[in-house]
């Protein structure tokens, strides 16, 4: 008896942060999907450039430099991976930027409101609007499949909020809303757009709460599973909504974050 697979064999994926963390484990679940993949990165080049290398090389993965700040910066980065590969079926929009120190709403600097807008927003846009572009000329491969998948990643915060940290879950908040407009727009022309919200997640970005054993400690007992996901626990599911599995899912929020959203 034959085995379920989660095959993008004949896919192009182009996946943002991913040198690390989430992004990391993502390119690596995508590629052996069977999926070529591009995925960017900002300054770690030897970090990036093994992970391209553990993924099959040129011919299969492109480590791609690319600061995210601005709408532009988006459009050029879809368009190194066209480049690469020459089509576009699935856009995943991991990068982000959380700044650790904690910062009251009324001592929040307008640098640190801006820096994460820019990154975590600005870029965004820049990113959908040329994916959608290119997944628009793409051809089907049937009349009832879709032209491409569009996976933002949003946060528990964005849904919660996120208390010295309001700059951050305005920006996934935005995201959820943003994943609920493309669905609306972009179904009823084949591209599908969801969400994955994680919560607490162990990697770099959070080092400063979980190298803390008082502060992990806290954290962790608010999650009903009792500990932070781990990165390949995000990276499942974001493959499962870009593969055929999921071709009748569109506009969805779905939540990894060991049932803590439900808890209070």
């Amino acid at each position: 008896m034959a085995g379920v697979s989660l095959s993008l064999d004949n896919q192009v994926a182009l996946i943002t942060g991913g040198s690390r963390g989430i992004g990391g484990e993502t390119v690596r679940m995508f590629s052996q999907a069977g999926a070529r993949v591009a995925f960017s990165y900002r300054r770690e080049t030897a970090i990036a450039q093994s992970l391209a290398a553990e993924c099959g090389g040129d011919a299969r993965c492109r480590a791609l430099q690319q600061e995210l700040s601005t709408p532009a910066d988006g459009e050029a980065l879809v368009a190194a991976a066209v480049k690469a590969f020459g089509r576009l079926d699935s856009l995943v929009v991991n990068h982000a930027v959380w700044i650790a120190p904690d910062a009251p709403i009324d001592q929040m600097s307008d640098a640190q409101w801006k820096q994460t807008m820019s990154v975590n927003l600005d870029s965004v846009f820049g990113l959908v609007r040329a994916g959608v572009r290119h997944m628009l000329s793409q051809e089907r491969a049937s009349a009832d499949a879709p032209r491409g998948h569009i996976v933002l990643i949003s946060s528990a915060a964005g849904q919660r909020g996120d208390g010295y940290h309001a700059d951050y879950a305005a920006t996934k908040g935005a995201v959820i809303s943003l994943t609920k407009s493309l669905s609306t727009e972009l179904a009823p022309k084949g591209i599908l757009a969801n969400c994955v919200a994680p919560g607490w997640v162990d990697t770099e970005m959070t080092a400063s709460v979980f190298g803390d054993p008082e502060i992990g400690g806290k954290v962790s007992a608010g999650i009903p599973l009792g500990r932070p996901g781990r990165a390949t626990e995000i990276a499942g599911p974001v493959l499962f909504l870009c593969s055929p599995l999921a071709d009748f899912i569109s506009g969805e929020i779905f939540n990894v974050n060991g049932g803590a959203v439900l808890a209070g």
